[in-house]
């Protein structure tokens, strides 16, 4: 019954684009942070395997310092280490796997085709492939089955569950419930999968261990236990320094500062924030650079944005005789019939322009 850790997704050196340029640069230097926080916890955790699934890296470019940290790290493990190179970092003649000295404890996986990897101490194998470019077709578990031999048997792969004609190494659910593996520590989905199982075959992703923009949101982690021939018992463990997070401040019955205020998190000088006003605001609605400008040291970073609608008492001004009047009555009937609410976000803002042009106000 091997102890595991099951990490994938690092993106090492990721250009963190979104952020402002010290930032960013601040956010490279913690990633490389995140290396250290996980060969820590293979320690306390007692590992006796670390499978690491993929996309490591970010590209083939990699910085000198991220090798020199990553290479100590994992020498530094009492057990064996397994990589399954991914779309972003695939086992080529010029990436760092096949160009750096690596520790004894770590094993790179460099073909496209399986290849097994025997633990007698653990009475465990470890099956594994790579991506050996940018893209791959191939479906490495077709046809493929664990010998029944009495050891545990593991896989460590890059790939896409589900999806026949995935460019990213597409992985059959029929093909794992067939392969006779006990565990399938997969990468490449960066949210975490949950513990899945497809006949007698468990398999997870367990997201990035770190987000980088919005569409990866809250904590960040990799999955830690035990795997056996009578099942698996897996846990998320979180490992991210900082969280991506979008926060709703309602101003409907408050004004734009009010509402904010009350969705300041304990953790905002830690975390990346989204606040995204929403409700009914006056025709002036919100004062997005006021608000940043205001608010921003407060956060480690923050972006605002604008989602509300007009307030119904601005659309009962239509009625009157005035070209301000006439203004209103046109854009209700088109807010009316707006087909989504990205178009009716549209004309909303229109209508604040417009009343602003028409008062000889300046909305910024």
């Amino acid at each position: 019954m091997p102890k595991i850790i099951h990490a994938a997704d690092f993106h090492l050196d990721s250009a963190f684009g979104g952020l402002p340029t010290e930032k960013a640069r601040e956010r490279r230097r913690e990633s490389r942070e995140l290396i250290d926080r996980l060969a820590r916890l293979v320690l306390e955790e007692g590992a006796e395997v670390l499978l690491l699934s993929g996309d490591l890296f970010d590209g083939e470019r990699v910085f000198p310092e991220t090798l020199e940290r990553l290479g100590d790290a994992l020498a530094s493990l009492p057990c064996p280490v397994f990589i399954a190179p991914g779309n972003h970092d695939p086992y080529t003649a010029i990436s760092p796997y096949a160009l750096r000295r690596w520790p004894e404890n770590v094993h790179i996986f460099h073909r496209e085709n399986l290849e097994a990897v025997n633990l007698p101490d653990l009475d465990c194998v470890v099956h594994g492939a790579a991506f050996t470019s940018q893209s791959k077709t191939e479906q490495v578990l077709a046809g493929f089955s664990a010998p029944r031999d009495g050891r545990t048997h593991l896989l460590c792969l890059h790939g896409e569950v589900g999806a026949p004609g995935s460019t990213y190494g597409p992985v059959l659910r029929e093909q794992l419930a067939a392969s006779g593996l006990h565990y399938a520590a997969l990468g490449h989905i960066h949210q975490c999968s949950g513990i899945q199982r497809d006949g007698n075959t468990c398999w997870a992703y367990p997201g990035c261990p770190e987000g980088r923009g919005f569409d990866e949101l809250g904590d960040k982690g990799v999955l830690s236990g035990t795997v056996s021939r009578e099942g698996v018992s897996l846990r998320f463990v979180p490992l991210c320094r900082r969280r991506y997070r979008i926060l709703e401040a309602n101003v409907t019955d408050a004004s734009p500062r009010e509402a904010l205020e009350a969705v300041i998190p304990e953790t905002a000088d830690q975390d990346i924030c989204r606040i995204v006003f929403i409700g009914e605001a006056d025709e002036r609605g919100v004062d997005l650079p006021a608000l940043e400008s205001a608010f921003r040291e407060r956060f480690y970073a923050l972006e605002l944005r604008d989602k509300t609608r007009p307030a119904q008492s601005l659309w009962a001004r239509a009625g009157e005789d005035s070209l301000r009047g006439l203004f209103l009555q046109e854009m209700k009937g088109r807010y009316d019939a707006a087909p989504s609410a990205e178009a009716r976000e549209e004309i909303a803002l229109a209508v604040r322009f417009g009343l602003a042009a028409l008062d000889g106000r300046d909305l910024g």
